[in-house]
């Protein structure tokens, strides 16, 4: 099974609704409304016998505190046996955002989901704050599937993994040796590494070696004790945030600062990370990957090339499928609801199917 579709969606909704967002108009989802801190429309605000549920829970991991949010579905039975999906954060991001947002979404689906902080991010543990390095983001997934399968009701054999942007990327690494997941899937993929050392859309190939040398400068500074220094973090205005050459950047900005904004999220990672970063590749070794594999991707995003290039590398899976969301951008699958529905519509017959 081996192919690739895409869906049309209403247009002039998502237009309609773009220009709200990035405008900066509207509060799409207020983090201080909600008493889980959830910054994602219909959230869940209160746990309701019956209902699907929300179990902030934390757990060791490498001797760090992890916080992570548990949702189990409707008429939940600790005694019975319920698929579970593990869902991964994008970068930057926290569980109380997208991936809240589809691990709730999933959990409406009959299965229990758990999505968690990254080490060193969110409400985790771990310092300095906001170290970024692919070993510790793949062993969170790792932890989260060792703590979810001892989770009451939830049957081990039936493990499913969902990565969303940089989540995505470290998903595909996760799985390509932990064969708990029994099928995986995407969601507006990035390649990490590859935009850490080529830069977005490969526009950086010319100042690796500065950018590494900035890296080792940095992890020198560290550890003679001196101040924690970071990249990617910025205080734009509205105007600069226009001026942005690539979509995934202006309305990532719009997305985390404005309308999905949380306190624990944040975009600057330690420079020294780089050390890590730029050496690590999500495509790497995916032929290991045999599960059946959904990438999905909006067609109209400019970060589609990282889906490609990893779909096409997945060669040890027969079962796979890149479903293009027809009009979509990287960010429009986080929150615009047709976008949403039209990925989670995928990602549930794909989870019936091999779960």
């Amino acid at each position: 099974m081996f192919f690739q579709t895409s869906i049309k969606i209403n247009g002039m909704a998502c237009v309609a609704a773009a220009i709200g967002l990035f405008s900066g108009t509207i509060m799409a989802a207020d983090y201080t409304k909600n008493p889980f801190t959830l910054a994602y429309d219909g959230a869940i605000t209160e746990n309701v016998k019956g209902a699907v549920n929300i179990n902030p829970v934390k757990y060791k991991l490498n001797g760090l505190d992890i916080a992570a949010n548990v949702y189990t579905p409707a008429n939940y039975d600790p005694n019975r046996k319920y698929p579970v999906i593990v869902v991964a954060h994008p970068n930057g991001g926290v569980k109380e955002q997208v991936a809240g947002l589809y691990a709730q979404r999933l959990a409406e689906q009959g299965y229990i989901t758990i999505t968690a902080d990254a080490a060193y991010q969110g409400a985790s543990g771990g310092l300095p704050r906001s170290v970024d390095k692919p070993a510790n983001r793949i062993e969170d997934i790792h932890g989260m599937a060792d703590f979810i399968a001892q989770y009451p009701g939830a049957d081990a054999k039936r493990v499913g993994l969902l990565g969303i942007c940089g989540g995505g990327g470290y998903a595909l690494a996760a799985a390509a040796t932990d064969k708990r997941f029994k099928s995986i899937g995407t969601v507006s993929m990035f390649n990490s590494g590859r935009v850490r050392r080529n830069g977005y859309v490969d526009s950086q190939l010319g100042s690796i070696q500065q950018r590494l040398q900035q890296a080792v400068d940095a992890r020198a500074q560290e550890t003679a004790g001196g101040e924690v220094l970071y990249s990617g973090d910025a205080n734009l205005t509205d105007e600069q945030i226009a001026k942005l050459p690539f979509d995934l950047y202006r309305q990532g900005y719009a997305y985390y600062w404005k309308t999905h904004a949380h306190p624990n999220s944040t975009f600057k990672y330690t420079t020294s990370s780089l050390l890590d970063l730029m050496r690590f590749d999500a495509t790497d070794h995916l032929e290991l990957i045999q599960q059946p594999l959904l990438m999905i991707a909006g067609s109209q995003a400019d970060s589609l090339y990282m889906s490609e290039d990893a779909f096409a590398k997945a060669t040890g899976t027969k079962d796979k499928e890149l479903f293009r969301i027809d009009g979509a951008t990287h960010i429009e699958t986080y929150w615009v609801p047709q976008y949403v529905d039209a990925a989670l519509a995928r990602l549930s017959a794909f989870y019936a199917r091999t779960l």
